[in-house]
């Protein structure tokens, strides 16, 4: 019994001395960077940023998955024209018919192109381009944009300069591309590099 009394004296002399204290200490008011400090759930600049990036990561990775998966086009903004687009005084047009598209002899022609350029070192940047672009087909269209051939020219009909037959021949379709690709990007890896780095070229 004495010395639960002690103790019960020994904290309330304790706790009537802090008061005390406290109420002769000089009055500091908080500022808002304090409460932030001693906050464990307010936001942190450099934390946040490391998450936006975890995220960006994530959803890179996770798209990257997505096309893997859809083989069969799903995510593909690739789609083959039912008849060849016009424009510029060009009217729609008919495929010859009977005619299917051969990719594998576009992209053999395509690289014989491309040598003649000089741009034989360069074939793989080429081939990597158009693949994604219009898996070499002349009458490859985009879906959303509406570029139109091998070397997806917007509008389709700019590749008259390359030749009247623009909307059907893949070899016209091909020179024009390469017109542009030097014009533009210098050569098919710079092509390549910005496709990489923008989505487009």
């Amino acid at each position: 019994m004495g010395v639960t009394v002690a103790l019960v004296t020994g904290g309330t002399v304790y706790l009537v001395r802090t008061a005390i204290e406290n109420a002769n200490a000089p009055y500091t008011p908080l500022t808002p960077q304090d409460i932030l400090a001693a906050d464990p759930y307010a936001p942190n600049p450099e934390n946040d940023a490391l998450k936006a990036s975890a995220v960006e990561a994530l959803r890179k990775q996770r798209q990257k998955e997505l096309r893997a998966e859809h083989t069969d086009g799903g995510l593909d903004p690739v789609t083959i024209a039912p008849k060849a687009p016009g424009g510029g005084g060009f009217e729609p047009a008919d495929f010859p018919p009977g005619s299917k598209p051969d990719p594998g002899s576009n992209k053999a022609l395509g690289r014989q192109m491309a040598e003649a350029r000089g741009w034989g070192g360069e074939w793989g940047c080429l081939e990597k381009l158009w693949d994604r672009e219009s898996h070499w087909n002349e009458r490859a269209m985009n879906r959303y944009s509406g570029a139109y051939g091998i070397p997806q020219a917007l509008p389709g009909n700019k590749m008259a300069s390359a030749g009247s037959d623009w909307q059907t021949n893949a070899a016209t379709q091909i020179k024009w591309g390469l017109g542009y690709i030097a014009a533009r990007y210098k050569s098919p890896c710079g092509a390549w590099a910005h496709s990489q780095a923008k989505g487009w070229y």
